[in-house]
């Protein structure tokens, strides 16, 4: 069989990142079952806040065609979200919300054709108590019913995030790591499944 293709999305692109570092652990985690990982900066995509005028008047910016390619190229998402006052990001719902005006353009899907049925492991993490649980179950809601995504059961919250990393970006706790290879295991096996069978 081919090697799985995953892609890593932190919903925060803030210079040393709790979510890019926790999304960066669950990659390391893939790559050691032998998945291949790429890494996506959403900040990247430069892409405007959604407005439909502009949408109108210059069409959907080439970053949300970018999310769609990287989408399409892959095999399953590892994505990691923080929460601002108990929601997803903006940076995270802006980008999902552009790929969703793609439409089909040559031999490329539409955006939500690219996101349709793409096994999704979903992480947060935070400074508090919580580890940005509230979000993550809106980032669920969203991604898998809106944008048509396929979350696997496990997620994985972090809490106390700035205390949960050591020197190398390696959670300390082994409580935590295994919850967070849980999820990811979950993620290989249906990725797994669904390449086998298509």
């Amino acid at each position: 069989m081919t090697t799985l293709r995953l892609l890593a999305i932190s919903g925060s692109s803030r210079t040393g990142s709790w979510n890019r570092k926790l999304v960066d652990a669950a990659a390391r985690a893939a790559q050691a079952r032998g998945a291949q990982v790429e890494s996506l900066d959403l900040r990247s995509l430069a892409l405007p806040l959604y407005d439909a005028d502009l949408e109108k008047a210059a069409g959907v910016p080439e970053g949300a065609r970018r999310l769609r390619d990287a989408l399409r190229a892959a095999d399953g998402v590892l994505l990691s979200a923080p929460e601002y006052n108990g929601f997803p990001t903006p940076l995270l719902l802006n980008s999902f919300d552009w790929l969703s005006r793609l439409q089909p353009e040559g031999d490329a899907p539409g955006g939500l054709a690219a996101s349709s049925g793409k096994p999704l492991g979903l992480f947060s993490a935070s400074p508090g108590p919580m580890g940005a649980l509230r979000s993550l179950n809106f980032t669920r809601q969203y991604l898998g019913m809106t944008i048509a995504m396929l979350p696997v059961p496990q997620q994985f919250a972090l809490s106390k995030a700035g205390e949960a990393f050591d020197e190398s970006g390696a959670l300390k706790d082994a409580k935590q790591q295994a919850a967070l290879e849980a999820v990811v295991a979950s993620l290989i096996r249906l990725a797994t499944a669904l390449k086998s069978a298509g």
